[in-house]
């Protein structure tokens, strides 16, 4: 059986989580390609590999805007990892229509999503599965809430919340540590978040919502926020038949980087009417986003100490009774890879490739992850990159969200 697994992107920050998890845990007899844009980079992260003893990987310079390029490239892949930018999502899955492969990305930011969906029938009809949102928000919460929701006879709501910490010690420390592109986070505080609410899809003031919630230790209490995410625009419809009402995201980001993301984002730095600067036309949300992800690299010192609790309360009622699901995904990191908590949202795209090839999911079309990945199947493979999974059932509907 083929088993060409392509990670496309694979040189940026989540991207070289993904490929560091298929080189821990993918069989040897599996071709694991690094794509990207910048193919010097993919070819010495491949090399490196290569050096290091893994001789199943290799390398490919892609450009996604150039079909024909890109699908002579890839030619003979059974499944493509994206890790390149939300909005080339619609281009690489047409790539993989072509390449008649799977597909799996880190969420489309709602709006990219919806027009995702809409791909279903051409992948259905290639017996293809492209997977939605498969890292930690979107991707685990989505699972997270399946695995409640599957136990309910009604849904009523469902409610994703995201909390960390991080008390590590950094030299240089980063005037504003990035894990993925701060030109997508800058979105992520900008745009109008959705928020389904007495069963209508309606949008609210970006980073409003703020209230405390208590997260198990060492998190405890922080004040997630709403931002647009991918989970709402699926949960919604996904859950549609079993009556569930509310639907929401909030995400509770490190104080200090809330305020300078804030502070960012009201001084003009979201925005991407192009200015011009003498000779020269510019984007300021470009301009700031190069400067920020191209700072000087930072050196953890002494141990790691961070933590992150990926959550999916859901209420329902369960043998005629109102309940309440509370569902936690716990991770410290994992240091013996070198990885911090990055790792659940790097780690996810790769066990999903591999559930697929192993043929663990079987679902065919464009789906979210709630609608194809089996939870206990999911959460074993979790377990195995050190993430823990928790489920508290709770009498009523009190608990708050």
């Amino acid at each position: 059986m083929s088993r060409k697994i392509v990670v496309l992107g694979g040189v940026g920050a989540m991207g070289k989580i993904t490929v560091k998890d298929l080189s821990e845990t993918a069989p040897k007899d599996a071709e694991i390609v690094i794509a990207d844009y910048d193919g010097m980079k993919a070819k010495l992260l491949a090399d490196d590999y290569v050096n290091q003893g893994h001789a199943n990987f290799s390398w490919a310079q892609v450009d996604v805007r150039n079909l024909d390029q890109a699908t002579h490239a890839l030619s003979g892949a059974t499944v493509v990892i994206n890790s390149a930018p939300y909005k080339l999502n619609i281009a690489v899955m047409e790539l993989c229509l072509r390449l008649k492969c799977h597909y799996v990305d880190l969420g489309g930011l709602f709006h990219v999503t919806l027009e995702q969906l809409k791909l279903h029938e051409r992948f259905a009809g290639i017996q293809k599965l492209a997977l939605l949102g498969m890292g930690a928000a979107p991707g685990i919460t989505n699972i997270l809430a399946r695995y409640a929701a599957d136990r309910l006879e009604k849904v009523t709501e469902i409610h994703c919340r995201v909390g960390s910490m991080d008390a590590s010690k950094y030299f240089p420390k980063p005037a504003l540590a990035v894990s993925y592109t701060l030109a997508t986070i800058l979105e992520e505080f900008s745009m109008p978040p959705a928020v389904f609410t007495k069963g209508k899809m309606t949008f609210v003031e970006a980073m409003s919502g703020d209230k405390p919630h208590r997260f198990p230790s060492p998190i405890g209490i922080r004040k997630p926020m709403y931002t647009i995410h991918s989970e709402v625009a699926t949960l919604a419809p996904s859950y549609a038949p079993k009556g569930v009402k509310e639907v929401s995201f909030k995400i509770a980001f490190d104080p200090e980087f809330t305020d300078r993301v804030r502070f960012l984002r009201d001084f003009g730095f979201a925005d991407k009417e192009p200015r011009r600067i003498g000779d020269v036309s510019v984007r300021p949300i470009d301009v700031v986003n190069f400067v920020a992800m191209n700072q000087p690299p930072s050196k953890m010192l002494g141990k790691m100490k961070q933590y992150e609790v990926v959550r999916s309360i859901v209420k329902g009622t369960e043998r005629g009774k109102k309940v309440t699901y509370v569902v936690d995904c716990h991770t410290a990191g994992l240091p013996q890879w070198g990885l911090g908590l990055d790792v659940d949202t790097g780690c996810p795209p790769a066990i999903a490739a591999q559930m697929l090839v192993k043929g663990e999911i079987t679902e065919v079309g464009a789906l979210p992850a709630e609608k194809c990945v089996p939870p206990e199947i999911f959460f074993k493979y979790l377990k195995q990159r050190k993430m823990k999974v928790i489920v508290t059932k709770k009498s009523g509907w009190k608990f708050e969200t």
